[in-house]
This record gives structure tokens, sequence and C-alpha cells, in this order.
């Protein structure tokens, strides 16, 4: 089963997140040295990077020691106002001044296809292994049950390869990059950020309805110990067990 962190209130949520990404990249470095991290776009995780860019946290990472990626990308330029990279960039790596020779974003400028296949690349010759454990990946929860950039009813929901895919949004006409649920399963630890009611119905869907990949693609996400869901009462108002 995976491990439910449950929260009063979104402050708390997001405190309680912060504390175990410390603790991960705490441990991760002990043992090898460096703390690999997939990070998720969006205002909920903003507020995240922004707590552990703050006085507060700034100074608990050895932030020189960590490598950063992305779970998923809009297909946007990087400078655009909806491209994760650029949100995680002024949130998070330019108040800690974190060097670009640390941060692997997807190359948007090339076609979908390829941008999804050179970050794939990209990934492989940096873990130099044929199974790629990140140490974290952050994830959130879309109201439709999609976590990274795995909608409903879209082909690389049915993906085995552990891989970066391209997805097209029929309903948005748009193309987005992520990481496949194999690629996500593989981690060490897995954080799912959810708070605020309008999610308690999409919460209660992924953990307790019977399994449904193509409506509730997060249930693709495995469950167990090391995959936490830090919510808050609202969001987990309508878990029942």
């Amino acid at each position: 089963m995976a491990t439910l962190k449950i929260f009063e209130t979104t402050d708390e949520v997001l405190t309680g997140l912060a504390d175990f990404f410390v603790k991960s990249a705490s441990e991760a470095i002990a043992v090898q040295e460096r703390f690999t991290v997939a990070l998720s776009g969006g205002s909920s995780p903003k507020k995240l990077y922004e707590l552990l860019a703050s006085d507060a946290y700034s100074n608990q990472v050895e932030w020189e020691k960590v490598y950063f990626f992305f779970g998923d990308e809009r297909n946007v330029p990087d400078n655009h106002p909806d491209s994760n990279a650029l949100m995680v960039k002024k949130a998070l790596f330019d108040p800690l001044n974190i060097p670009y020779s640390q941060v692997f974003k997807v190359n948007t400028l090339h076609s979908p296809e390829e941008a999804a296949k050179d970050y794939t690349d990209d990934i492989y010759n940096f873990f130099k292994t044929e199974k790629v454990v990140f140490d974290l990946i952050l994830l959130g929860l879309g109201d439709n049950s999609h976590t990274a950039s795995l909608f409903p009813h879209t082909l690389v929901l049915h993906d085995p390869t552990a891989s970066v895919e391209e997805v097209f949004l029929e309903d948005q006409q748009v193309y987005r990059i992520t990481f496949t649920a194999a690629l996500i399963n593989q981690a060490r630890h897995i954080a799912f950020l959810v708070y605020g009611q309008g999610k308690a119905e999409a919460v209660h869907h992924v953990l307790e309805d019977a399994e449904n990949i193509d409506e509730y693609p997060a249930q693709l996400i495995r469950k167990d110990e090391n995959v936490l869901w830090f919510l808050d009462q609202s969001a987990a108002s309508l878990i029942k067990k």
C-alpha cells in the first residue's frame, strides 16, 4: 500500500513534503554523493519550490550535489509562460543559483517526437546504466486523475518502456512530453503533492476505485510504502478506507 501523509492545512502539506525532500536528498548524498530528482510542473509544486528556496530550507540541502530533471513538459519554448522549466527556474533555480550543468531540460525546440527521444537519451547517458532509478520523482494529480502528462485515453498509458514519450492531447490540440509510467515506477521514492477539495474525487478514484487506467491514469503508479501521498484533509476527504 502507498503511504498516506494527511495534514490539516496546505502549508503543513508543503512543509511535510519539503522535509521529506531534505531527508531524501541527505540519504542519497550520503550513499552516492548525489541526489537525482524529477520535478513536476503546475501551481501546487511552485509553492513547494519557493519553500525549498526560502531561508528556512535553502541551507538544509547540499544543492551542488543535486541533479534536476522534469517528469513532463509542455511543448512550448523554455521562455514561454506555460513552460515547467521556466516556472522552476524562477521559483527554485535562480534563487538558489543552481548551475545550468545540474539542470536537464526537455529541448522543446525540436519536434515533440525528437524532444522525447533526445530526453530519453539524456537521461540514460547521465545514469550510465540500463535501468534508470531516480532518487525521487515528484508528481501532482489533475482533477481528471492524470499525473505527469499521462492523460486519460492516451496511447502512452500502454507504453511498457522506461522512457520519455510525446503525448498529443486531442481536446487541447497540443503536445506534451512525459516520463512513462514504467520510468516513474523505477524510482527509489515517488511523492504525490495534492491539496484542495477540487482534487478529492480524483484521489478517491486513484486510490480506491477498481483499476481502470484509461479513466484514472495515476493508477499506473505503483502502490508501496515508498510511494507517498502528501495530502491536506480536503483532498483526502473522500478516502473511505
